[in-house]
């Protein structure tokens, strides 16, 4: 970084120093939020929670709304850093909330993506497909996928992968961008061009845009599913008041 960008970072951060806001990440404490995100129809038009422009970011580390919403869910309301005794699978892991994660040392944290050309990942990101995890009948105690199945045609099937892989009474966090004002999931796989994929679900790698019914689509993959919103608690880590958290757990065996 040069000397004259990092003096341009540092006015910038002074300018939005203040006590509205605060980064659980990076500790930058601030008085708005940096805009981010695309003012693309689609977002507009469906009132997509998750997507759109917005402001969102951290002006100091970058962090945005959802992922600390997941800190304040993980770390605040499930207070795992607790509880070392158990097993967690982290899909796409963020890399601020993979940090974090990973200095807790869990008996087991395993992050797994899908390789892909030209993106570098850490070295602690194992290459998987979450259509076929490497991993036994009930295993995990917790599996994080954050903004992943939105870009599966088989979103079922990954979802089922996810539900066997977790032990009986495991809990899966599992958010997807999701339009306030539609009822039923609009998705079309014939659509392969990006910039129509854009055009239609929000993103040029998103192959729909979650309506309503996405928690029939969990329940059909075999999970229960708690949607809970505990935005009013932590207002101050400037989380999006209208991002309900999918906190989903796969039932107890029959006896």
């Amino acid at each position: 970084m040069s000397l004259i960008t990092r003096i341009k970072n540092k006015i910038k951060l002074q300018a939005h120093s203040g006590n509205n806001y605060y980064c659980p990440y990076c500790g930058y404490a601030s008085k708005d939020l940096e805009v981010v995100g695309h003012d693309l129809p689609v977002l507009i038009e469906k009132e997509v929670v998750g997507g759109g422009r917005r402001a969102a970011g951290c002006y100091q580390c970058h962090s945005r709304d959802r992922e600390r919403l997941l800190y304040a869910f993980i770390i605040e309301e499930l207070n795992l850093p607790q509880n070392k005794n158990i097993h967690i699978l982290h899909i796409a892991p963020e890399p601020k909330l993979s940090n974090v994660l990973l200095k807790q040392n869990f008996d087991e944290y395993i992050c797994g993506d899908l390789f892909t050309p030209g993106y570098t990942y850490p070295a602690h990101v194992q290459n998987m497909n979450v259509l076929e995890l490497p991993f036994e009948n009930h295993h995990f105690d917790l599996v994080i996928c954050n903004h992943v199945l939105e870009h599966i045609p088989e979103d079922i099937k990954a979802m089922k992968e996810l539900q066997r892989v977790l032990k009986p009474k495991g809990k899966a966090i599992l958010q997807v961008p999701i339009s306030k004002n539609t009822m039923e999931t609009v998705e079309d796989f014939t659509i392969s061009d990006p910039q129509k994929r854009e055009e239609l679900f929000g993103q040029f790698d998103h192959v729909r845009i979650y309506g309503q019914d996405y928690t029939q689509r969990l329940e059909s993959a075999g999970f229960l599913v708690n949607r809970i919103n505990i935005t009013d608690t932590y207002k101050r880590l400037g989380v999006n008041p209208e991002e309900d958290i999918f906190y989903c757990e796969k039932p107890a065996l029959s006896v």
